[in-house]
């Protein structure tokens, strides 16, 4: 038995066991994750170096693409060492920090893709006091709040836990330390963790989804008092690249979480979804943001023929 005043503590995470051919599934984790990093790195690189894109919305975007490449940091690599390498015995300090940080980043994606739902529908609905409400300024108080929210709310998830006493089984039936499956083993009352989790699940899934819903009804009845078709459009392809990312970020993680509590999952394909959930988007954000947006391709454009001279000249020499 032990809670948080015990030396010799570990867990063993028991995901993927029975999974055939699991080999070639860390293979295409370990080519996402590869991807992710060049992706992710090479749109916060054309945020910094072109300053037409030194923006407020900018500034959503560059903090996006920070969290998905730290959020996939914190997870695939520990997770190729763990079944790749069999290290699956993980210690009860390192077991919590592995949590925190998945969920924390996880968390923050959640959060930046509300702050881009709000710049899309004030970009959109209020097109002439745009630039006095979305300032650099306002964004940077705005992800201050979500990082201090999020921090915030996973410290106490997590803290929890080390209440927790466990004298039973020690193997955490998922692929990381994840919050659900580790609560569980634990000896004693857990119906606290239960009511935070989902309160979590609450603040960082359910309301950000539903609040981004609502400012796209607002914006579809923005488009709608717009006579020209052609200026609708216009309009409306300002915002197909957040539907998109919102698609595939919220609706495969509510999905599985629905599906849970309402019918049987199978253990095995409700890992390898969540492993999905946590890692693609983060490896499509920047590709939607690069190939969607007209912006984004002009700088890269500029970027491609400032370094073309150099590159030539380099070679007479």
């Amino acid at each position: 038995m032990f809670g948080g005043s015990e030396v010799i503590r570990t867990f063993y995470i028991n995901g993927f066991t029975d999974i055939p051919h699991a080999q070639y599934y860390y293979v295409f984790l370990c080519f996402v994750y590869i991807m992710t990093v060049v992706g992710n790195g090479f749109l916060m690189s054309v945020i910094y170096l072109v300053k037409t894109l030194h923006s407020a919305k900018y500034m959503i975007v560059f903090s996006l693409a920070l969290t998905d490449l730290c959020g996939t940091t914190a997870l695939i690599p520990k997770v190729l060492d763990t079944f790749l390498f069999d290290r699956r015995y993980i210690v009860y300090e390192a077991c919590l920090s592995y949590m925190f940080f998945v969920y924390l980043f996880a968390c923050l994606q959640s959060l930046t893709l509300l702050m881009m739902g709000f710049d899309r529908f004030v970009a959109i609905c209020f097109p002439l006091s745009y630039h006095q409400i979305v300032t650099k300024a306002a964004v940077a108080v705005m992800l201050l709040c979500v990082w201090g929210s999020s921090l915030s709310v996973l410290v106490v998830v997590v803290g929890l836990i080390d209440h927790l006493s466990f004298c039973g089984s020690l193997v955490v039936k998922s692929f990381f330390c994840d919050h659900g499956p580790v609560y569980r083993l634990a000896c004693n009352d857990t119906s606290l963790n239960y009511i935070i989790g989902t309160v979590a699940l609450t603040l960082f899934d359910c309301i950000p989804l539903l609040l981004i819903a609502m400012t796209y009804v607002c914006i579809a009845f923005a488009l709608s008092r717009i006579a020209s078709g052609a200026e609708r459009l216009k309009a409306l392809k300002t915002c197909t690249s957040h539907v998109i990312l919102v698609a595939v970020f919220f609706l495969p993680l509510l999905g599985t979480n629905i599906a849970g509590m309402t019918s049987y999952i199978h253990p095995i394909a409700r890992m390898v979804n969540f492993t999905l959930t946590h890692t693609v988007p983060a490896l499509l954000n920047p590709i939607i943001y690069s190939l969607r947006t007209e912006e984004v391709m002009k700088s890269i454009k500029k970027l491609w023929k400032n370094t073309r001279p150099n590159n030539i000249s380099e070679m007479k020499i």
